[in-house]
């Protein structure tokens, strides 16, 4: 009588706890830049000026290399990519944490959070391959100058961006299904504006080791790679230029590199930021300002980059407000 009375108590006891932890789970809390409320309008402003030069920027670009002929080549399609992948980076970040500071509300839904766990892994898998091949671009271009069109043909580069995106995605949906595994406590505070992997993986009550591993493994692997290749591309490129006897045609190769080393020291310096401030930082506000010289500032600067030090998409834009201006 007593077992059975034990186990009925046990069963009510266990029914009451399971949608309390449902419960516990629906919602993260993103506790933003600040928490004061008296900068809430001017960080509104500024995310929003940012948004809109990244979107606007970046469109125009797009718009420059499928408008302009000219411009239809490898390494512009790959600009065109990578400007769509900026786009697309800073529309899953940034445009939630203004509806958050906007509704005074800085929860995430379980499944939201999911998401821009995926796709902020996805874009910026995507970005750091898109900055690899761009390098072995120019490598073709300056080091094997007469093979170039046929080595970097358009089925060629729309194969690479294709399977680039297709382990961007891989490697995404792998660190999303292993957050599945993961159960949490009370403690859902994130001290993020938008949910960043590793700052989930924290809040977690579960073992996060198989997370940690594949995140050190996919950096490793998918992370390294392209950043070899960016190297190995451009040490061959200095080579190369240095066996040029003339000055003007040393600098002729060099300008065509300028743009894509100031993006991909901007890309991976910011990277670097985020990570020596996790590890070496515990101030969320400091992890989340490295953030954002991570996920919003090289998307919103990749445009003016490009379109100040590269001429010819000087020459496509002016075309384009032209025609804008005409009509």
């Amino acid at each position: 009588m007593y077992n059975v009375c034990n186990i009925e108590v046990s069963g009510r006891f266990l029914n009451d706890i399971e949608p309390r932890n449902q419960t516990v789970i629906s919602e993260f809390i993103l506790l933003g830049m600040s928490e004061d409320r008296e900068l809430q309008p001017l960080i509104f402003s500024l995310f929003l000026i940012i948004y809109l030069v990244t979107v606007i920027g970046n469109l125009l670009i797009v718009l420059a290399v499928c408008s302009d002929s000219y411009l239809h080549t490898p390494m512009y399609f790959f600009l065109s990519n990578l400007s769509f992948t900026d786009i697309c980076l800073s529309t899953t970040t940034i445009p939630k944490m203004l509806v958050n500071i906007q509704t005074q509300n800085q929860s995430i839904t379980y499944r939201g959070c999911l998401n821009q766990i995926f796709f902020v892994t996805v874009f910026c898998a995507f970005e750091n391959f898109l900055l690899a091949l761009m390098a072995y671009d120019r490598y073709a271009a300056i080091c094997h100058p007469l093979r170039y069109t046929v080595i970097m043909n358009f089925y060629f580069c729309g194969l690479l961006t294709l399977l680039s995106l297709f382990i961007s995605m891989v490697i995404a949906l792998l660190h999303s299904l292993m957050i599945l595994h993961l159960s949490f406590c009370t403690d859902l505070e994130i001290p993020q504006f938008f949910c960043e992997l590793t700052q989930v993986l924290k809040i977690a009550c579960s073992s996060t080791l198989i997370n940690t591993i594949l995140i050190y493994f996919a950096a490793c692997i998918f992370g390294g790679v392209p950043v070899f290749g960016i190297i190995f591309s451009y040490i061959s490129i200095i080579f190369s230029v240095l066996r040029i006897s003339s000055a003007e045609g040393k600098y002729k190769a060099f300008s065509t590199c300028g743009s894509h080393l100031s993006v991909v020291s901007l890309f991976y310096g910011a990277a670097l930021s985020v990570y020596f401030s996790s590890a070496f930082s515990n101030s969320p506000k400091k992890t989340a300002a490295a953030s954002v010289m991570y996920i919003v500032v090289p998307q919103m600067m990749n445009p003016f980059i490009y379109s100040l030090r590269n001429k010819d998409i000087k020459v496509s834009l002016k075309k384009i407000f032209s025609r804008m201006h005409c009509f």
